[in-house]
């Protein structure tokens, strides 16, 4: 199995990335917010993968973190209703650490705002995963690697709630943070994200 690519980033679409390696381009369907990460074409990328075989199709699929392609790979192995297009939809409207909490909390409206979802699916997605959240978690921590968007806690989350509070809907909210971080880096404290989110 092939659980990551890295090579030279040849082309980029929200949803779609092409890897150059060893003369071979690889496409790799992405979530948005994994291409909010990516650098210019042309420069090196890793990202973390997890390949589905169909009959009549391979699909890849990429990730920033390994911890965001768990979850994928948890969603689409444990709720009924969500295979790789809908839970690909899923984490391009929400980050892993809005989507973690919104599950935890048990927070329907916000995943049933997510493409592709009905209150239904939303409903399977919080009772499927909600004993499973904190799993992939300490799998990617455990390997030594850092989430880009921290644990509970952090200020991302933390950033988010803030401006939540302030009237943001969740997903918009979630969307400015990350923006944010991008601009500011991994160690930016949760006032200056807010600030730079509200800018």
């Amino acid at each position: 199995m092939i659980t990551s690519i890295q090579g030279t980033l040849t082309s980029a679409t929200p949803l779609h990335a092409v890897v150059e390696l060893n003369g071979f381009g690889y496409e790799v369907n992405i979530p948005v917010t994994t291409a909010e990460k990516l650098p210019a074409p042309g420069a090196t990328v890793k990202l973390h993968t997890l390949v589905i075989y169909r009959e009549d199709a391979q699909t890849l699929y990429g990730f920033a973190t390994a911890e965001e392609r768990d979850f994928f790979r948890l969603m689409i192995e444990n709720v009924t209703g969500v295979g790789p297009k809908v839970a690909l939809s899923i984490m391009s409207r929400l980050s892993l650490p809005l989507l973690e909490n919104a599950i935890r909390v048990g927070d329907v409206g916000t995943l049933a705002k997510c493409p592709g979802i009905g209150k239904k699916t939303a409903e399977r997605l919080v009772v499927e995963l909600k004993s499973r959240v904190g799993a992939t978690h300490s799998t990617a921590t455990a390997s030594g690697e850092t989430p880009a968007d921290g644990p509970a806690g952090s200020p991302h989350r933390d950033a988010v709630a803030a401006l939540v509070a302030l009237g943001y809907k969740a997903a918009d909210a979630d969307q400015a943070v990350r923006h944010a971080v991008l601009a500011l880096g991994p160690k930016a404290t949760t006032e200056a994200l807010i600030k730079k989110a509200l800018s």
